[in-house]
């Protein structure tokens, strides 16, 4: 283990033991600057045991205010536990920056490396070797004992949800040569979390009638982790057009496809039969997205039951307050005639999806 304390590398004089990009110096001074040299460490680690035994910074005090790894994620085994061990050891709003090398700066590498043609060819056999045999059971096991898990393709999302996972708040992102460089700060208490295990399908809680949460059926469209950075993606990309976010790059090129053709709205077929939510109805929504909403349509929306064919499609409307309108004129007819308002809504809402091609982004 490489353990670098401020005060004996001459932090203080942009001559960190190890550190030769100019770059990386001044986006680690920038962000460490206002943390006490004697409470932050630098090291270069690839296991949770070092940072568990890391020693303590004085006498009175057994967590840091700032841990830099100048590892890249990649090969980092155990990355989950990784990130809990780091948030172990850090005070609360301590700062911690990592780094990876993702999956698009991997492939821009290796196009850069290989002739054309050859590149894609590589490219391709790199991502089923290195990113789609360590999800899949029978091939993970060989995968990682060839490999120790070393040099593992990750994407900026994955990595960005996982630290969120683990308790950290993303405070700022920077590429740096090759590597993405996260500047995050700890948020809450994580301790011995498990990775999380993404299919095809998955459960997500929604809001349901009474404020009743209930888990939804779909098929995944985004990459892993991405649920724990909708915050960061509202904060930094806004709405688009129809409430979506605005460029969700969290969203996979099969994603794309499967929400184009509503295949990832199938599975919701089973919270039909269930009874959680009927065929017409407001959407069901996360928590994060209903914050967004006005008390007024909130509640609301708390006296009905959620739908499978939301009032979007019959309205069309494009920004967040005219989604509200939107739902708050469906409560006003629905409240007044049910069937009927449910039946012409139908009809409203296919004839856009079958004519004007209305399509979830």
């Amino acid at each position: 283990m490489e353990a670098v304390r401020a005060e004996e590398s001459g932090y203080g004089d942009n001559s960190i033991k190890g550190i030769q990009d100019e770059e990386l110096l001044d986006f680690i001074e920038r962000n460490l600057q206002d943390v006490d040299p004697a409470l932050r460490v630098i090291l270069s680690v690839d296991n949770a045991f070092s940072i568990d035994n890391l020693p303590q910074p004085d006498a009175y005090r057994s967590r840091y205010d700032g841990i830099v790894n100048l590892r890249k994620c990649n090969d980092i085994r155990g990355l989950t536990g990784f990130f809990c061990a780091v948030n172990n050891r850090l005070e609360a709003g301590g700062m911690f920056i990592t780094c990876v090398e993702t999956s698009i700066y991997r492939k821009e590498r290796l196009y850069k490396k290989f002739p054309v043609v050859l590149n894609t060819l590589y490219y391709t056999m790199d991502y089923l070797a290195k990113r789609v045999a360590p999800k899949l059971p029978v091939l993970r096991n060989a995968y990682f004992f060839i490999t120790a898990g070393r040099n593992r393709v990750f994407t900026s999302v994955e990595i960005l949800g996982r630290l969120a996972y683990c308790g950290f708040e993303i405070k700022k992102t920077k590429r740096i040569n090759n590597y993405l460089y996260i500047l995050v700060s700890k948020r809450e208490e994580k301790v011995d979390l498990k990775a999380k295990k993404y299919g095809f399908l998955f459960r997500m809680e929604r809001a349901g009638q009474n404020g009743k949460t209930i888990m939804v059926y779909k098929v995944r469209t985004m990459h892993a982790y991405s649920e724990y950075i909708q915050d960061y993606i509202h904060a930094t990309n806004n709405l688009d057009k129809g409430g979506k976010f605005k460029d969700d790059y969290r969203v996979t090129f099969a994603g794309r496809l499967f929400r184009k053709l509503w295949l990832d709205e199938v599975p919701m077929i089973y919270n039909f039969i269930k009874g959680d939510i009927k065929l017409v109805g407001v959407r069901p929504l996360s928590k994060h997205y209903l914050s967004l909403y006005n008390p007024e349509v909130v509640e609301r929306r708390n006296n009905h039951k959620p739908g499978l064919i939301p009032p979007y499609y019959a309205d069309l409307p494009e920004t967040l307050d005219e989604i509200m309108l939107s739902e708050m004129k469906y409560f006003d007819h629905y409240e007044k005639s049910p069937l009927r308002t449910d039946i012409l809504y139908l009809f409203k809402a296919l004839r856009n999806i079958l004519i004007k091609r209305a399509r979830s982004k």
